[in-house]
């Protein structure tokens, strides 16, 4: 059953980023150019941590994260929104913070969350954003990443926290992501009812 989990999780993770890329060529969506290289640059972190520790589940995920992220990145230079602010920049120096950890102290785990960490501080812009413009995102790319994240969870055979702490961020993360996105619809059908 592990492996039919995988590769639903893998299949999943692969369709969001056409799905987004679709949205991203017909303006339907913006992503945050900031964002977008610090995902690049801290899903290439995680994989490497989990290729590192054996990992042979949310290896996965992340290599696909990594593939995701590449063109995700690319469409952004042309077709997405943010750039060079303090936050950016801010978020940039703990990406490379986390590389730093990883080179310097050799232990893929320390890599792993500071991956992690970093990777949430990459998303801070994309965050902001959302809020303010959330017409710039489209939810079902980042649902599908959260129902990846559930099948890669579920295909764990052993929970340790060194082991699902990867798809559990990625779920929470998207998820935040989705109720960002339709957070508008929620309060406009809260008003219609009320």
């Amino acid at each position: 059953m592990q492996t039919t989990y995988i590769i639903i999780s893998s299949l999943i993770a692969l369709i969001s980023p056409l799905v987004y890329t679709k949205a991203i060529l017909k303006g339907e969506a913006k992503p945050h150019r900031t964002t977008r290289l610090v995902l690049l640059l801290i899903t290439s972190l995680a994989t490497v941590s989990l290729f590192a520790q054996h990992n042979t589940v949310a290896i996965w995920l992340a290599g696909i994260s990594t593939l995701q992220s590449i063109l995700i990145f690319s469409l952004s230079i042309k077709h997405g929104m943010g750039g060079w602010a303090k936050t950016d920049l801010f978020c940039l120096s703990i990406a490379f913070l986390g590389i730093l950890l990883w080179q310097t102290t050799k232990l893929p785990v320390i890599a792993l969350y500071a991956s992690i960490g970093a990777d949430f501080t990459g998303m801070v812009p994309s965050l902001v954003k959302t809020y303010h413009f959330p017409y710039t995102e489209i939810w079902i790319f980042y649902l599908l990443d959260v129902i990846a994240a559930i099948f890669s969870m579920l295909a764990l055979s052993t929970w340790t926290i060194d082991q699902f702490a990867y798809p559990l961020y990625i779920f929470a993360i998207n998820l935040a992501m989705v109720f960002l996105v339709i957070r508008p619809k929620l309060s406009l059908k809260k008003k219609v009812i009320l």
